[in-house]
């Protein structure tokens, strides 16, 4: 695995501790560290109407991904408890995106923006370039959430030690396969 492969989320996928391959940060009170991220996929279209070019945004597929390289964990606290905490963390983007891809969509979807630029090739560049940053911006939005969603579960299971907590988290993330 080089340092650029990250693991995506499926239905199929477990991490095992072996996916952790950041060195262990001795200064944070935390036991493991877990990585993720989403990246975007969509395809751009133009259409002219009269002698003005607009960009289509269409197609919007989103991933979860787990960085191995900057994901650690201590090994004196390799437990099996932990690893299904850390896996939760991987479900929990997974039910993020799920939540929100529709309104994510939709807020490009049947919409025609603007392009800029000197000529149509120009055109169709910047209409690239433009609807990727746009995107990118809501894809932000959706970070901050994760992240907010990844406090409550730290904070409600007290990262994996309320075992109870963790059940009822268990239980939601087991629907999603």
């Amino acid at each position: 695995m080089s340092e650029n492969e990250v693991i995506v989320w499926t239905k199929q996928t477990f991490l095992k501790w072996s996916d952790f391959k950041a060195e262990s940060n001795p200064a944070t009170f935390e036991d493991s560290h877990s990585v993720i991220k989403y990246r975007f996929t969509w395809t751009v279209n133009s259409e002219k109407i009269g002698n003005d070019i607009f960009f289509i945004i269409e197609n919007i597929l989103l991933s979860v991904e787990f960085f191995p390289h900057l994901s650690w964990f201590r090994i004196s606290q390799d437990t099996d408890d932990l690893l299904k905490h850390e896996q939760g963390h991987f479900d929990l983007a997974e039910l993020v995106k799920r939540e929100n891809l529709q309104s994510l969509q939709n807020a490009f979807y049947g919409k025609r923006f603007p392009t800029r630029g000197q000529n149509e090739e120009q055109q169709k560049q910047f209409a690239k370039e433009d609807s990727g940053r746009i995107i990118a911006e809501k894809v932000e939005e959706l970070e901050h959430i994760l992240d907010k969603r990844r406090e409550e579960y730290d904070s409600e299971t007290e990262f994996g030690q309320n075992i109870a907590k963790q059940s009822e988290y268990n239980s939601i993330f087991e629907k999603l396969r």
